[in-house]
């Protein structure tokens, strides 16, 4: 199995909770990412690519498998700080 996502990382969990609120309620993904991110990967509008089953930290991994196609996190917390995560891809 293979997955696709876009993520918006940031340092703050308050921050990170405002985020995932605005990005569910319908403002453009890409562009919060853009302005938000502190992952090089903002410059794509949050766009990971494809990846592999251990690919990627543990916490994302696991939040990624579990979400639905087009669905957009609740914040999930790793070594790296808050990630808002949108699932865009899943093929075998």
């Amino acid at each position: 199995m293979e997955y696709r996502a876009s993520h918006i990382l940031v340092k703050d969990k308050n921050l990170a909770m405002k985020i995932a609120k605005e990005a569910k309620g319908g403002a453009n993904f890409g562009q919060l990412a853009r302005r938000y991110s502190t992952c090089p990967s903002k410059s794509k509008g949050g766009d990971l690519g494809w990846f592999k089953p251990g690919q990627m930290v543990a916490p994302f991994e696991n939040a990624v498998k579990k979400m639905a196609y087009g669905r957009i996190s609740d914040p999930v917390r790793t070594q790296f700080g808050y990630h808002i995560i949108k699932k865009t891809g899943m093929k075998d």
